[in-house]
């Protein structure tokens, strides 16, 4: 290993062109200046500096080290300069649904990160459930979730409106059993849809399961079957509301945080403040 110091005294030698200058640019003495060219030599196994030229100069060897040792400086100044720079050194932790990422959410991680550079925001998105139990886990700093009422210790909560939704070109009527798109098992949704089915008195079958709620729209689109979903997401997909089964009640939408004071306080506040503006013209629960 080529130690720094070392290098930038064999460099400040050759760019001075004087053991004197030299010493003097780098504030150590000549005497030190010499000795640490001479642990260089040594570490190579040959001569570096031409001593008896004036002004000095470099020796064939020092030539050839020239070009590696500044390479090598370069690399240390920017990787010190890296380690300095506090950006992306902490994280907040977010789980949220994948249709609460939209662009305002996104706007609002956007401007909450260029106030905080030293800030990493870590998102995951998934199904509700599984997000809970990994925020009361701990794996989460904030965390939204949809569930049918709110938690008591939820910092903010709204209603989101959900409905059941066909293919803009699906047939009059349906075939029996009914065939359902839903979310995989332990999805919010999913449970409600069964239950509906069954008190309506109607045979039903999963026709098709989406991992996500672009899939299940999809899914919808296509013809594939009946499912439940939030107003706010139909509203891109062609899609129309079922009328014999129309709206159920809404679902809570609620933000919960572990911090009361910090950046983390302060993202909250920018993300209920997207929540309310989502939950409009309904209001707030």
């Amino acid at each position: 290993m080529l130690d720094p110091r070392l290098l930038r005294s064999f460099t400040a030698i050759v760019d001075a062109a004087s053991f004197t200058l030299a010493a003097e640019r780098l504030n150590m003495t000549q005497s030190t200046i010499s000795q640490q060219l001479a642990r260089l030599e040594t570490l190579v196994g040959s001569p570096l500096i031409e001593r008896t030229a004036r002004p000095v100069r470099p020796t064939a060897s020092g030539e050839r080290l020239l070009g590696y040792a500044r390479r090598l400086l370069a690399l240390q100044a920017e990787a010190e300069a890296a380690l300095g720079d506090p950006a992306g050194s902490a994280s907040i932790r977010i789980g949220l649904p994948e249709d609460i990422v939209d662009a305002a959410m996104a706007k609002t991680f956007g401007d909450f990160a260029r106030r905080h550079r030293e800030i990493r925001l870590d998102v995951t998105a998934g199904l509700s459930r599984d997000l809970t139990r990994r925020y009361r886990s701990g794996d989460f700093d904030i965390v939204i979730v949809k569930d049918a009422r709110p938690g008591p210790d939820c910092r903010a909560s709204f209603p989101e409106p959900v409905a059941w939704y066909e293919s803009a070109e699906a047939p009059a009527t349906w075939p029996d059993p009914l065939p359902l798109v839903a979310f995989p098992p332990d999805g919010l949704y999913r449970d409600t849809m069964f239950q509906r089915a069954e008190r309506e008195r109607l045979g039903w079958y999963v026709a098709f399961a989406g991992s996500n709620l672009h899939n299940v729209l999809v899914a919808v689109e296509a013809g594939l079957g009946l499912s439940l979903l939030p107003v706010s997401a139909a509203g891109r997909y062609r899609v129309r509301q079922y009328a014999p089964f129309g709206m159920e009640a809404p679902i809570s939408v609620s933000l919960y945080s572990w911090e009361k004071t910090g950046p983390v306080s302060e993202l909250v506040g920018a993300m209920q403040g997207v929540m309310a503006a989502r939950s409009q013209p309904l209001g707030r629960n």
